[in-house]
């Protein structure tokens, strides 16, 4: 079986993430997603989510192409993650490229899979803030 596993806050739920979610599974078998904590927003991102991490976990647990959704607390856990669920592939979006190539030291695959241009969170927000 191969695992590949992804991070992200997921945050108003869009057609981009469900891109990146479905093109993501398709690089292998079971999809884990690691789904950044209201916390780690907070104080590592400086950015407040409109659902909380509850809602947002059962959001990308109704979507087909996701096996299993855990806590993203810290930058540092990516190691530990891949080791504990023994992932093959980690995927993330491009405006990463470069950033993670280090876990290739750990056996996995690095993909940098493009973003849905037209379309983001922050888009989102802000298109909202205007109307």
């Amino acid at each position: 079986m191969r695992r590949v596993i992804t991070y992200g806050t997921f945050d108003l739920l869009h057609y981009g993430h469900i891109n990146l979610l479905k093109r993501a599974k398709a690089l292998g078998d079971y999809l884990i997603v690691g789904l950044s904590t209201n916390e780690f927003n907070q104080k590592e991102k400086n950015k407040d989510c409109y659902f909380d991490y509850d809602k947002r976990k059962s959001l990308l647990e109704a979507i087909r192409y996701v096996d299993l959704v855990i806590p993203e607390e810290n930058w540092e856990q990516k190691v530990s993650d891949i080791e504990k669920y023994h992932a093959d592939v980690f995927v993330i979006g491009d405006d990463w490229k470069g950033k993670f190539d280090h876990l290739e030291d750990l056996g996995v695959e690095v993909v940098y899979l493009p973003r849905t241009e037209e379309i983001s969170t922050s888009k989102i927000k802000k298109d909202l803030n205007q109307g």
